[in-house]
């Protein structure tokens, strides 16, 4: 791998140094709208920033060229760009025929266009309508194609013309590890793939520190605070288009309701949206106290309004690619987006069919705060991209080579041919050791680190960081990507906001604790933080035996007993965060005293503590040894019990029945309760458990649910990895 990552960096170099000795790289950029010229800008920039390898022409047409959208080409110019050339392209009427016709104007006009210019590349960016007219020319008129964002997946008929321009494309700067494996799945050279990041990236992570205040005065008005306002984008769906337009009449409904200021920006020129238009006129948007109604708003303007809004919402690819990179709530409505890797800050509301649905997201996502996520970028796209234009060699031959299957697995190809692995960090905070692993998206532990668990909060969350971010460094050295942080800890979390509300008696000082915010600030990563019990569900959804089961129950057999439901393969709460806590199921009126304060609990008859207990109590009788057991100086463990039960000792054994016959009765109530297909028994203990469980089922339970399947976990370690599992599932992304 070594000896071909430095043949490829020796051979971009002969390439560069070629190109440097013969003539400059002619670099024809074309934009369409609003929305790709904040794309293209900074590559724009970074070519005219170097003038003695690049030479620049800007080609402006479709909608920046139409008043009703704002005549946005004056943006360029206000960037000092020169202008080549204006294209009118756009066939007004807003619908689907208009969309042809305009396809069809622009294939008529851009051959002139292209014969004058004699580009040595072409960018083109994103599945816009305009940008499959780019690209068709240019392919035909033989002109090398760069295609920016191919390989995503969303929803309407822009993945067809997406992915129609990678068809014609010769090279592709993509943002994600999933686009660019779709690039490759579709047959595309991996050595003309650039996994680069989003070019807006680059100015994204540097704005939010800037001032802002008299931004969101100038466009919301003098009374207006951060976070107290809503920014709304909606655009038609051109395969639904009637839907789409009942859909943003709903939109309104809801954001009239909920009486907050709201920034509303006008569709874009695909079909439907005259009559999104007519909406807001018939609702007087415009006219509303608590709207602002723009056709454009300056892409570094609008930065800094979605950054410091309380909520952004509608259908816009910026909600779920640029925004999650401020951690600004957004509410994603309808099918437009579908497919898009998202961060946690988004809501999904796929089926907006009513205005209190719709509401009903603004009060949940108004007003929050998540982490930062940096899924389409880490602000150098643009220095990437540069060297990757830099090292095409234009006397490699024009025609296009597909790589038809069987394609090469886990191929990376960011600008140092790098490969990585995509990776979790996993923190499991139990009641004695504090542990931190590498995790593969495969389930592997790559790497692990124990320490003892301290007994104060503040050497906890010290020591926690510490081991975070040593981790993190090694991981580097381990080609290992971190996408987040994953927490499994005893006790009551709340996992929308991160914060442990009540811990466990095990864990000491551990109440009311915020773990997402010093670890995501500190390792500007995102992280999700649930209980263990719940963790050890999700590790067997993804890794385990619940792998495509719709329903099921996993059991934590262990020092205490805890749990965890999955039901239509989704994790269950509760209300308060309180569901599965199935170690507290109460199945005697007048049994032994739990830690919880209460009696009769499963955890008070089978947990490690309360075996221990028993094994002591043997063990000052003098009933617990029997004949082939020794014990020095080490305290009584249920370990004890359980060797002197195999050795045949009766009390012991009648101790383990009662103990198996409790947790039994316990799992009767769930299947009563719940009626899931399989009960997981996870922890030290359950292989000891399992057939007393069966037998208490086959006695107690009602004969349709008899059937059920009770099965030992084969994870070696369920925390770690449902830890992992939160981060690498995204579990926490809602769909609503």
């Amino acid at each position: 791998e070594l000896y071909f990552k430095n043949l490829s960096k020796q051979k971009q170099k002969e390439v560069m140094e070629k190109n440097r000795n013969n003539h400059k790289l002619r670099v024809c950029v074309a934009t369409c709208n609003r929305a790709d010229y904040s794309k293209l800008a900074p590559i724009m920039f970074g070519i005219k920033s170097e003038p003695q390898f690049f030479e620049l022409d800007v080609v402006v047409l479709g909608s920046h060229l139409i008043d009703d959208y704002g005549n946005t080409y004056r943006m360029i110019e206000q960037d000092d760009f020169d202008i080549h050339t204006r294209l009118h392209t756009i066939v007004r009427g807003e619908d689907e025929a208009a969309m042809v016709e305009s396809v069809g104007l622009a294939l008529v006009k851009l051959p002139d266009v292209l014969n004058r210019l004699k580009p040595d590349i072409m960018i083109v960016h994103g599945d816009r309508f305009d940008a499959l007219a780019l690209a068709t020319s240019a392919a035909l008129m033989n002109i090398r194609i760069l295609h920016i964002e191919g390989g995503e997946v969303s929803g309407t008929i822009d993945d067809s013309i997406r992915h129609a321009i990678t068809k014609l494309a010769h090279y592709h700067v993509c943002c994600t590890r999933s686009a660019e494996q779709h690039l490759i799945a579709m047959c595309e050279d991996h050595d003309r793939i650039l996994l680069a990041g989003c070019p807006s990236y680059d100015k994204l992570l540097s704005a939010k520190n800037k001032d802002y205040m008299s931004i969101i005065h100038m466009w919301l008005g003098e009374d207006v605070k951060p976070r107290d306002y809503i920014v709304a984008l909606q655009h038609p769906v051109t395969t639904d288009i009637k839907h789409s337009i009942k859909m943003f009449e709903l939109t309104l409904d809801a954001l009239i309701s909920f009486n907050k200021r709201t920034l509303v920006l006008f569709p874009n020129v695909d079909a439907g949206s005259k009559e999104m238009v007519r909406v807001m006129r018939k609702k007087g948007i415009e006219h509303h106290p608590n709207f602002r109604a723009v056709k454009h708003v300056p892409f570094d303007q609008f930065i800094q309004l979605v950054a410091h809004a309380g909520c952004m919402i509608g259908n816009s690819s910026c909600g779920v690619r640029e925004v999650g990179a401020f951690g600004t709530p957004v509410i994603n409505l309808g099918t437009r987006q579908t497919g898009r890797e998202t961060g946690e800050n988004v809501l999904h509301v796929r089926d907006a069919d009513t205005q209190d649905k719709i509401l009903h997201a603004l009060q949940l996502q108004f007003g929050k705060q998540y982490p930062c996520s940096k899924i389409y970028g880490d602000g150098n796209a643009v220095p990437r991209i540069l060297k990757f234009l830099k090292s095409i060699d234009l006397k490699e031959p024009l025609q296009k080579k597909f790589c038809f299957p069987p394609v090469k697995d886990n191929i990376s190809q960011d600008i140092d041919h790098i490969l990585e692995t995509q990776s979790a960090l996993a923190v499991d905070l139990g009641g004695t050791n504090l542990r931190v692993a590498i995790v593969s998206m495969k389930g592997e532990i790559v790497q692990k680190y124990t320490q003892l668990n301290p007994k104060t909060y503040e050497d906890r969350l010290e020591l926690i960081l510490k081991m975070c971010v040593e981790a993190a460094s090694e991981a580097v050295n381990l080609n290992c990507r971190i996408l987040g942080v994953g927490i499994s800890t005893g006790g009551r979390v709340n996992p929308r906001e991160g914060i442990v509300l009540h811990s466990t008696k095990l864990i000491q000082e551990w109440s009311s604790v915020d773990l997402r915010t010093p670890i995501s600030d500190a390792l500007h990563l995102p992280v999700w933080v649930d209980n263990d019990g719940n963790c050890a569900a999700l590790a067997e959804r993804k890794f385990g035996h619940g792998k495509g089961v719709e329903n099921f129950v996993t059991l934590i057999t262990g020092t205490g007993i805890g749990g965890g439901i999955i039901h239509q393969h989704e994790l269950i709460h509760g209300s308060s965060f309180c569901a599965a806590e199935l170690g507290h199921i109460v199945v005697s009126l007048d049994g032994p005293e739990c830690l919880c304060g209460s009696q009769g609990c499963i955890e008070a008859y089978a947990s490690g503590i309360a075996l221990q207990r028993e094994a002591k109590k043997l063990h000052d009788e003098d009933l617990l040894l029997v004949e082939g057991m020794s014990m020095k100086e080490e305290a009584v463990s249920a370990a004890h019990l359980i060797q002197a039960a195999k050795l045949g000792n009766t009390k012991a054994e009648s101790i383990l029945r009662t103990a198996g016959t409790a947790l039994g009765l316990g799992v009767v109530n769930i299947l009563h309760t719940m009626n899931p297909s399989l009960v997981i028994l996870s922890g030290v203990l359950a292989s000891h458990y399992v057939n007393a469980v069966k037998d208490v089922i086959q006695r107690q339970a009602l004969s349709s649910v008899k059937t059920v399947d009770v099965v030992v976990s084969n994870l070696a370690d369920p925390a770690l990895l449902g830890a992992a599992s939160l981060v690498l599932d995204y579990t926490t992304r809602r769909i609503y």
